[in-house]
């Protein structure tokens, strides 16, 4: 067993990991240790995670867990999220989905349901009978949401959806999709809708491929096509159309957040793994970790993620306090996933050859790390929106 990632970085914990939120990193460690790490090369493979374990996690707690409980979530808050996700990373399980299920999906619907739709799904998604997913990103629209091309029509009581999504996280799996839509194409941003879609025995609703990714291998990321699906218009979210645009840059920051969360849990893990390894590995007679080009490498990488860590928790403390604004949550997203992704590089460099080689953990991190300076906006669009703030 490697050192523990959550400690080293010998930073104490954060006024916003309660004893409460303590008990739930636990229980989330434990259970991905116990039910899905032991399965995660299969899950790898299969470049999915089975319903099953959906359920079993929404069974042990951690999905939804940020939900009021009337909801049949937990009654925590984001901070019960960020130990979730971190737990994941900490356990080397990237590709479990939940994270966005939980902390991206689910808040759509608790901010802007109605009563009888947070009732209607929300405890489904707790237990793992509806799988989430947010359709925005678009063949032709990425971090440009303006662009979307998805249109919405009414017909009588109905919506009549036709467009086509890709890249969307837990595509294969999710049975509850929420459709960044076009309702009114002439208004621009402001014709722009969320319409949530129960995919079961919807017509016209088809999955593309299961896509095939450079990493985050077990989580399932698909296109999806809408051939004039319909859907009631009580599924639309918000008291009237083209609130959807004003709904995404409301969450974002919390998008943003989390992925920050998933970063420094990665480098955490990614530096316990490298510091247990240059211990042991010997070369010219000595272990690596005594050569001072890797005590030098090692203690930068080690100062550079105090400051991530440091920065990230601050981030979830004002992000409790409902004052995370767009361009914090940008820079905590960006400066973390950049990081992450030359801190791992840095590190599997002190593996040599074994670094490249798959049994090592660092390489499927090496490979996980790419993305997260892409989605949920790139760095560069973060960049942007940073200036705005100049």
């Amino acid at each position: 067993m490697f050192s523990n990632p959550a400690s080293i970085l010998s930073v104490s914990r954060p006024e916003w990991e309660s004893e409460d939120v303590a008990m739930v990193r636990d229980m989330a460690t434990k259970f991905l240790e116990a039910e899905v790490a032991p399965h995660y090369d299969e899950y790898e493979k299969a470049e999915i995670v089975p319903k099953a374990v959906w359920r079993k996690a929404g069974e042990n707690g951690l999905l939804c867990a940020s939900m009021p409980e009337e909801y049949g979530g937990a009654g925590g808050t984001y901070a019960h999220e960020a130990a979730i996700t971190e737990a994941i990373g900490h356990v080397g399980v990237d590709g479990f989905g939940i994270a966005l299920h939980n902390a991206i999906v689910a808040p759509y619907i608790l901010h802007y349901g109605s009563e009888e739709q947070k009732q209607r799904w929300l405890p489904k998604l707790a237990t793992g009978e509806l799988i989430g997913a947010i359709a925005m990103t678009e063949p032709g629209a990425g971090s440009d949401l303006q662009g979307v091309k998805t249109r919405a029509e009414r017909d009588g009581n109905q919506y009549r959806i036709n467009g086509s999504k890709t890249f969307i996280t837990n595509g294969q799996n999710a049975n509850l999709v929420i459709v960044v839509s076009k309702t009114d194409p002439s208004m621009g941003a402001k014709g722009t809708s969320l319409i949530v879609l129960e995919t079961d025995g919807a017509e016209g609703y088809e999955r593309g491929r299961n896509l095939d990714k450079i990493g985050y291998k077990a989580n399932d990321t698909s296109e999806l096509f809408f051939n004039d699906v319909r859907v009631p218009t009580a599924n639309l979210l918000g008291h009237e159309e083209g609130q959807g645009f004003v709904q995404l840059m409301q969450q974002l920051p919390q998008e943003r957040l989390l992925i920050g969360n998933q970063a420094i849990a990665a480098i955490e893990r990614a530096l316990a793994l490298t510091i247990d390894y240059v211990r042991e590995r010997k070369a010219f007679g000595k272990a690596i970790i005594e050569f001072q080009n890797t005590q030098f490498k090692l203690a930068q990488l080690k100062a550079e993620a105090v400051q991530a860590r440091v920065f990230t928790d601050w981030c979830v403390g004002r992000h409790l306090e409902g004052k995370l604004d767009a361009a914090t949550a940008s820079m905590v997203k960006m400066l973390t996933t950049d990081l992450q992704c030359k801190l791992i590089d840095e590190c599997l460099q002190l593996f040599g050859g074994y670094g490249y080689m798959n049994e090592y953990p660092i390489a499927r991190m090496f490979r996980d790390a790419r993305v997260q300076r892409i989605y949920g906006g790139t760095n560069e669009i973060m960049k942007l929106l940073i200036a705005r703030s100049l």
